[in-house]
């Protein structure tokens, strides 16, 4: 199969050879035609030359023999009758009688009668012009002719000059036509070398097509094609991103509540097992068990609910809905609540009333498991206290390591790995949704050995007259 560049050039030359030859003909017969009537008109005036030197003339085989012999013009002198009164290149005896020759009628009837034929005397084509004149009183007719040989020769001599002139404009036109074909080659090139780099998916790769403006116009439609291929494979690594972040989610779901129902789920098996196996168990321990089974079955409710919720606030399925409350009252009913859970701990509420336009629910969401996260990790008092416009919850505990900060927020992490409760890493990650959706941000200081403070600032939450109370503070 042919390339585009060698189709380009063996079609132009084709329709160029093609185009030459056609010109060249029409050129030949043009380039006949004319010359034979050049040598007509030549003729002609030869003739009326002569018709004005007759009438001094005496001789006229003498002078007919004359004008051939330096003009190389055949002259004939016929008589009204159509006899030969003189010829300059045979013997007039020998030669028939002309009155019945088409060029000597067509001189009667115009002022000149010409007429290319064969003659049987010389034995060559010839082109005749015959005048009628007055010679002595008398009607003669002149009558020069000039062989088509002589004539063609000096047409051949032209068209020789004229064939090479065209051999020269073929070959010229072949190079031009290579010229170009490189130049086709170079623009089809760097297409396709920027193909090949896209295949890659080097979208960054450059054209520069610059000859023709059709593979310009090709090479901007390619760019355009480009950059929507590199949009759309950035979506496509974006999505599979996505994909792969929810996967190691799913995964990371299916690991942790694996591993935290282990020990909720045994301790269920065991106590059941145990009362199976003794029908005559002391109803005492019998009721023990019971509560123990039951005990650990709402462990893993709770951790189920949690681990829906944080679902919940990651994909941003819950609405927050705001309502006016005041600020120390909540802290002072969830350090209630949870005093009952946490018995022989303590929690100082440090919270001057102030009045706040949030989520009630979900800001006791956080500060139930900030609390109890204290109360976790620490054998000390917790203290919430509200300092300027930042709620924060202390604990004198065992701290958080440098290297552990950025990834207590994380689902499924804790610090301590070898305790067992029912938070499944959560709370941490809940709280930062939570706030997320709050307008507000979870702010972590620890020392490891020494404890913890998290807080959160409660500006956005404030309503007009709170926020200048607690500036004032």
């Amino acid at each position: 199969m042919l390339k585009i560049h060698q189709i380009f050039i063996l079609k132009f030359l084709l329709l160029f050879s093609s185009a030459l030859f056609i010109t060249s003909i029409i050129s030949y017969l043009a380039l006949k035609s004319i010359i034979i009537e050049h040598n007509k008109n030549h003729l002609k005036h030869a003739i009326e030359l002569i018709e004005v030197e007759l009438q001094d003339l005496n001789d006229l085989d003498s002078y007919v023999v004359q004008i051939y012999t330096r003009t190389s013009l055949r002259t004939t002198i016929i008589a009204e009758d159509g006899t030969v009164i003189a010829e300059s290149s045979a013997d007039k005896a020998e030669m028939d009688n002309h009155a019945s020759r088409f060029e000597v009628m067509l001189s009667n009837s115009q002022d000149y009668g010409d007429i290319i034929r064969y003659s049987k005397t010389v034995n060559a084509d010839f082109l005749y012009v015959v005048k009628k004149a007055r010679y002595e009183n008398e009607t003669i007719y002149i009558r020069l002719s000039m062989s088509l040989a002589q004539i063609m020769d000096d047409f051949y001599a032209l068209w020789t000059k004229l064939l090479f002139i065209f051999i020269g404009v073929l070959l010229l036109a072949a190079f031009v036509s290579q010229q170009m074909s490189k130049r086709v080659v170079y623009d089809i090139r760097q297409i396709t070398e920027y193909l090949d780099e896209v295949s890659t998916k080097n979208y960054k790769a450059v054209i520069k097509t610059k000859y023709f403006y059709e593979f310009l116009q090709i090479s901007l439609l390619l760019k355009n094609l480009v950059k929507k291929l590199s949009k759309n494979e950035k979506k496509k690594s974006k999505h599979m991103a996505k994909l792969r972040l929810i996967n190691k989610q799913k995964n990371d779901i299916l690991s942790a509540i694996s591993h935290e129902f282990k020990n909720p789920v045994a301790a269920i098996i065991g106590y059941s097992q145990t009362i199976q196996e003794d029908s005559e168990m002391p109803k005492g321990i019998r009721d023990k068990f019971l509560g123990k089974i039951t005990s650990n079955g709402e462990k893993i409710s709770k951790m189920l609910d949690r681990l829906t919720l944080s679902v919940k606030l990651e994909n941003g399925d819950l609405k927050v809905n705001k309502s006016e409350f005041e600020l120390g009252q909540l802290c002072n009913e969830i350090a209630s609540n949870l005093l009952l859970k946490h018995k022989n701990r303590g929690i100082v509420v440090l919270v001057e009333p102030t009045t706040l336009f949030s989520d009630k629910t979900m800001l006791e969401l956080v500060l139930i498991n900030l609390i109890d996260n204290a109360l976790k990790y620490s054998k000390s008092d917790v203290v919430v206290a509200l300092e300027g416009q930042r709620l924060l919850v202390k604990d004198s505990g065992i701290g958080i390591k440098e290297d552990e900060l950025q990834k207590v927020t994380s689902k499924f992490y804790r610090v301590d790995k070898n305790s067992w409760d029912n938070s499944m890493g959560l709370g941490l990650a809940m709280v930062t949704y939570t706030l997320k959706m709050l307008d507000s941000s979870l702010e972590i200081e620890s020392k490891f050995g020494k404890g913890s403070t998290f807080g959160f600032g409660i500006a956005k939450m404030l309503i007009p007259n709170a926020i200048k109370y607690v500036s004032n503070k």
